[in-house]
């Protein structure tokens, strides 16, 4: 039963136990279930759903500056927190704009749902201003936004939103994106609800997400598929057997090497996964996108894998016994320079939903919560190894090292030392892209119980403005946003929406005006007589003080004034910036720069 114009249609149920409510209303009831903010950009054709938030109790709305930030906010919120991101844009360009973000979700599996607006129905293919409802000469939005989610669906029956919703919903906790195409007439028709308040959506048994990962047998590999329903359930009496069949075959006082990806974090299961590591007796590896799967100051951890990692993990794990893939599928940026010491090693293991990129010996596909706790207890059933003690603890980090840089500025390490130094126990970092994000991964310890995030899936610059936003709003602390000016010019605007909603986050900005990876592979890869990358000096401190007078800024060219800045945002409660002077010339931790002879 649905009113459209506040006219009701014939039904079972009586009017008088219903009020009318719009699709939008329902839609806020839905989303706050399962989240307590919705980023977006407004607009003609979503402006009926922020309406709706408005009157929401227990959502907020805010704006973004753009389309992309919003996004990337939702994307952040979701890392952090474990819930649901939802972000809002209205139809043509907003809509589009959304893509990149959506992109990063996609490749990472971040749970994001994306409401778009949409013409109204009544007006397409009649001239509607942005129109995409694929009709002959005009854009497909919904065939756009299938190739970036795991869910889409266009809403053409106010009817349908509760089981489109569910559906959607689903879909995105299991691994978003999923979007959903509203059409304004659609978001503004009134429904009939129950006139209690309607409860949270039980997780649906099955959807469009559930079945990306089909059951296969690779040779040499062992694969248990697991559907939705059994997400948070261990292994099967086969995954154990094969489990401990492997514990079984170790040499006393093994070696376990245990490398952490993103799916930890991405399930919560940084505790099962520390249990997991204590039982193995074995020491921690990271990949660069899982820098808080484990404390990195504890004496397991052992640093960090791939392009930006250090240059022991191969060496550690060419000489395990067991090296055991966490939640770490391996792609080319987590696994370089590792291909000789995963061939080396013995017995290599993979648990998590995702399809390794590398070959293992054992696989078990499905919950990863489920499936750490369960080697847990095998390993300590199996009494193979002695919990109390750290038998293998690992060296000390060795990092990369770099050619000396003599060029104007503060050089990457020692300023990553100083933003460690100033590091309260539980603040979350965000970093961008490029030289700055290399330095942090290779650098940055992450904070004890602090979240790390970084955009790997697409790499996309200026992720960690918005990110770093969504972030601490999600967790209510603190996130220092560590990025180069590369990355401000193309969404660090953002700063405005901190500023504007009085947001808890520290931006960082080094600035070496450049693209600066793009500079060093210039020089690297190619003669380096040329640059299309190098800028002409920007003071950006000074513009973003010029711009925000409200917002404490910095700029500093040595280290001394760096650490005095970065002591006087103790006390600020809300957003502050920060400029540092860096060298556009200066090589960071990046594996496959330091491989190449300099022109």
């Amino acid at each position: 039963m649905y009113l459209v114009r506040g006219i009701p249609k014939r039904g079972i149920v009586s009017d008088s136990e219903f009020e009318s409510r719009t699709v939008a209303d329902l839609i806020a009831d839905r989303v706050a279930a399962h989240t307590d903010h919705l980023f977006g950009v407004g607009g003609a054709n979503i402006e009926d759903l922020y309406d709706a938030a408005h009157r929401h109790p227990t959502l907020t709305a805010l704006v973004a500056k753009h389309e992309f930030g919003a996004a990337t906010m939702a994307d952040g919120y979701a890392r952090a927190t474990g819930r649901l991101g939802v972000v809002a844009a209205t139809s043509g360009g907003g809509a589009m704009n959304l893509s990149a973000a959506l992109t990063e979700s996609f490749d990472s599996r971040v749970p994001v749902l994306a409401l778009v607006g949409q013409p109204p129905t009544t007006l397409e293919g009649r001239g509607a201003f942005q129109d995409t409802s694929g009709l002959p000469g005009r854009l497909d939005a919904h065939h756009i936004f299938s190739a970036v989610s795991r869910y889409c669906a266009k809403i053409t029956d106010p009817q349908s939103i509760s089981g489109e919703l569910d559906h959607a919903i689903t879909a995105a906790l299991e691994g978003g994106p999923a979007i959903l195409l509203l059409p304004k007439d659609i978001q503004a028709a009134l429904i009939a609800t129950p006139s209690a308040a309607l409860p949270a959506p039980a997780a649906l048994p099955g959807s469009a997400a559930a079945s990306r990962h089909p059951s296969v047998l690779l040779a040499g590999i062992h694969t248990v598929a697991v559907d939705s329903g059994q997400k948070h359930a261990g292994m099967t009496s086969a995954d154990r057997q094969r489990v401990t069949s492997l514990l079984a075959e170790l040499p006393e006082r093994a070696r376990v090497v245990v490398v952490a990806g993103p799916e930890v974090g991405l399930a919560d299961a940084r505790a099962e996964l520390a249990d997991a590591v204590r039982a193995l007796d074995a020491v921690v590896l990271v990949t660069p996108d899982a820098k808080d799967a484990f404390p990195n100051r504890d004496p397991r951890f052992a640093g960090v894998v791939g392009v930006m990692g250090h240059p022991h993990a191969g060496d550690l794990i060419a000489a395990a016994d067991l090296c055991l893939l966490a939640g770490a599928s391996l792609s080319v940026t987590a696994r370089a320079g590792l291909e000789d010491a995963l061939a080396t090693c013995p017995r290599i293991a993979h648990i998590g939903a995702e399809e390794p990129f590398v070959p293992v010996h054992v696989r078990v596909q499905g919950s990863l919560t489920g499936s750490l706790a369960e080697v847990a207890r095998t390993a300590k059933a199996a009494a193979a190894h002695q919990e109390s003690d750290v038998s293998h603890a690992p060296p000390a980090l060795s990092e990369l090292p770099v050619p000396p840089a003599s060029g104007p500025g503060v050089r990457y390490r020692v300023a990553v030392a100083a933003i460690d130094a100033a590091l309260e126990p539980g603040t979350d970092v965000v970093a961008d892209a490029g030289n700055t994000g290399a330095a942090v991964v290779h650098y940055l310890p992450v904070p004890e119980d602090g979240r790390f995030l970084i955009a790997l899936g697409m790499g996309g610059m200026g992720y960690s403005f918005g990110a770093g936003i969504g972030c601490a709003l999600g967790r209510g602390r603190r996130t220092v946003v560590i990025a180069g000016d590369g990355a401000y010019f193309m969404h660090g605007h953002e700063v405005h929406t901190a500023v504007e909603y009085q947001v808890p986050v520290t931006f960082v900005v080094f600035n070496n005006n450049a693209h600066a990876m793009c500079v060093t592979r210039e020089q690297v890869y190619y003669s380096g007589d040329y640059s299309f990358n190098r800028f002409r000096p920007a003071e950006i401190g000074a513009g973003v003080a010029a711009m925000f007078p409200d917002l404490p800024t910095w700029t500093a060219h040595t280290l001394t004034e760096f650490e005095n800045a970065l002591e006087k945002t103790r006390a600020i409660p809300g957003p502050a910036f920060l400029e540092l002077h860096c060298d556009p010339d200066e090589i960071p931790p990046f594996a496959p720069f330091l491989k190449e002879p300099r022109a």
